[in-house]
């Protein structure tokens, strides 16, 4: 596939439409400035929109992806070749994932017997190891989803953060044998997953080209997320729900929210 004759042709299709940059990005909720990078070979279409763009132009996928109109005859054998290169594509991703997800684990797991071997030579048996080994443990299931799958892989992790941080937690607190780090972690884990996963949904609603308006949203939602978790607090450990850091803090995160905003504005104008 060669980007930039995909490009010519995206424009070449469009002007035909006669359709505007704009025009085009308004039909797709998408930004001119996403057009124009397809347009001069920056960038290629996203999957997730490659119908709905073929569907505009009036023009196949395999055209598309050929990056000019073909006949019958030549049709199949461009989709075989076409096919062909995204495989070979999607299996580079894959092997590049591969090796970077071995040497994660490895360096995880050469932590792990770094700790147990250190832990067993000063006091002769396991003891403190087994708190950063446990930890290591957690962080290598969130993440080697992401690492070995990429964005494919965000939920998988969001999921086994969902399904595994109770056990670590109650686990951590078994070996510290302080048992509010699981009364007290429990509340503050449960807040946390459902902000990750509304934070998640408006990043999956807004889309690729509307990041900067899904960061503004995030910061906003920062603040009752942080006064829930105050009210939490103040309720195990005898704190004020508020204080004067509070209000710091909430005050930065609406200057965040309306630069995100602002910036996300300006990008879509």
């Amino acid at each position: 596939m060669n980007q930039t004759e995909i490009g010519k042709f995206i424009a070449k299709c469009r002007r035909e439409k006669k359709l505007t940059q704009a025009q085009l990005a308004e039909k797709l909720n998408i930004t001119d400035r996403a057009v124009s990078k397809w347009e001069t070979g920056k960038s290629m279409p996203d999957s997730s929109i490659l119908l709905e763009l073929c569907e505009i132009l009036g023009i196949t996928v395999n055209e598309l992806l050929s990056g000019e109109e073909i006949d019958i005859e030549s049709s199949e054998k461009r989709a075989d070749e076409n096919l062909a290169a995204l495989k070979r594509k999607d299996e580079n991703n894959m092997t590049k994932n591969a090796i970077i997800a071995i040497a994660f684990s490895v360096t995880l797991l050469t932590g792990i017997m770094v700790c147990l071997i250190c832990n067993i030579a000063i006091s002769g048996n396991l003891t403190w190891s087994l708190i950063p080994a446990s930890s290591i443990v957690f962080a290598w299931v969130i993440s080697f989803p992401s690492i070995i799958l990429g964005k494919r892989g965000i939920i998988v992790s969001f999921i086994s953060f969902s399904v595994f941080i109770l056990p670590y937690l109650f686990l951590l607190g078994s070996l510290v044998k302080v048992k509010e780090v699981f009364s007290i972690g429990a509340g503050m884990a449960l807040v946390s997953i459902v902000f990750l996963w509304i934070i998640a949904a408006v990043f999956i609603r807004m889309g690729k080209e509307r990041k900067l308006i899904a960061l503004g949203i995030t910061f906003l939602l920062s603040i009752p997320f942080l006064l829930i978790v105050n009210v939490i607090l103040s309720k195990i450990i005898d704190e004020p729900v508020f204080d004067i850091w509070d209000m710091l803090s909430v005050f930065l995160l609406l200057i965040f929210a309306f630069v995100s905003f602002l910036c996300g504005h300006a990008k879509k104008k």
